[in-house]
């Protein structure tokens, strides 16, 4: 029996790729851990400190890991108990290889503790998949999937559903989202460096100097209103035509509104949440909610269609947004202190979001009638 493929699957995927980023986030310095032997190797020490907001964090940030390989694996055809077991041996195993190679980083501490909360919290997700399955929530859900967004709507719904992580990361323009020029410029640097190409760095055709100048009203107000209308188009095109749409566009406004305040709350603290609302912004998120209104009766390949050059368009004013201190400020805080396990998940989810959707939207523009 063919079983329709999940969102759980691609999200499950995403989910192990950034853990792996954020557990090993810087990636250098790697060198033979200092005073261990071989047979030490695989020997976690288990450390004197104790931190609650790591434990926390070790423990929750694998659940939602446990819980998506027990849904993509039930989706996928495999029985409750295989599912439950590959949920809860996937995950240790990975946590444990990676606790092992963190010895390899002087910026990093391989821990038993740490180990330990993660296989705890993965298996905690799983077991928890686990009794919604039985239950029969992921038959209702996917039955509810099926009647707002249809079959070939996996990849649509994993995009959606990761937008708002990927708000929580600073950006220097609200909604924000793929700004990936300034690190591909410095990376272009340290791979070129000493050689004779170098000197493209200073071509402005080739890397144009990202913000030299403030962006106008205009550009701004743009920039923030395609930001609200990309996520839109996407939803536009997963929903089929109808009245599903509107509401659907209603939730998403209210998702951008509520992930940006939150991360302003957590970049200069609570009292500061609603910083980002400038004058700029409200009419700016006004004006992309209804376009999104005006595009929910057009029919889905030509709702991609314009959602590619919505996308672009955004993608191309925030790479021309200016590095103010305030933003600088707020990158130093997600990259210090407690949002440093974070900081790889959402920066990685925010730099790429954009290009998978454009990549999304256009196989669904090119799919045939």
């Amino acid at each position: 029996m063919r079983i329709d493929r999940s969102s759980a699957r691609s999200l499950a995927a995403v989910y192990a790729a950034l853990i792996v980023y954020a557990t090993l986030h810087p990636f250098a310095g790697w060198r033979w851990p200092p005073g261990v032997q071989w047979s030490e190797l695989l020997l976690l020490p288990w450390p004197p400190w104790r931190s609650r907001f790591d434990d926390w964090s070790n423990l929750f940030g694998y659940l939602p890991f446990g819980a998506l390989l027990l849904v993509s694996g039930v989706r996928g055809g495999a029985g409750r108990l295989p599912s439950l077991l590959l949920a809860v041996t996937v995950p240790a195993a990975m946590s444990f290889a990676l606790e092992v190679l963190q010895g390899f980083l002087p910026s990093r501490v391989p821990s038993a503790r740490d180990w330990t909360l993660n296989a705890a919290g993965a298996a905690g997700g799983a077991l928890l998949a686990f009794l919604v399955d039985t239950v029969g929530g992921l038959a209702r859900w996917h039955g509810w999937r099926r009647r707002w967004l249809g079959a070939p709507s996996g990849g649509g719904l994993a995009l959606l559903l990761l937008w708002p992580v990927a708000l929580l990361f600073p950006s220097p323009v609200p909604l924000g989202l793929g700004q990936l020029f300034a690190p591909l410029r410095e990376a272009t640097a340290e791979l070129l460096q000493g050689t004779a190409w170098a000197g493209l760095l200073d071509e402005p055709d080739w890397f144009p100097d990202a913000g030299a100048a403030p962006m106008g009203v205009v550009a701004e107000s743009m920039a923030i209103a395609l930001g609200l209308l990309s996520p839109c188009a996407v939803a536009l095109v997963s929903i089929a035509p109808g009245w599903r749409r509107a509401p659907a566009i209603l939730v998403l406004c209210a998702l951008g509104v509520l992930a940006t305040t939150l991360s302003t709350a957590l970049n200069f603290g609570p009292a500061h949440a609603l910083a980002w609302m400038t004058p700029r912004a409200g009419p700016a998120l006004a004006f992309g909610g209804l376009a999104a209104l005006l595009l929910w009766r057009l029919p889905p390949r030509m709702v991609a269609a314009l959602g590619l050059v919505t996308v672009t368009a955004a993608v191309t004013l925030v790479a021309q947004a200016p590095q103010d201190p305030y933003f600088a400020a707020s990158l130093q805080l997600w990259e210090q202190g407690q949002f440093i396990r974070f900081h790889g998940m959402a920066q990685w989810v925010g730099w790429l979001w954009p290009y998978a959707a454009l990549a999304w939207l256009l196989r669904r523009a090119a799919a045939p009638r």
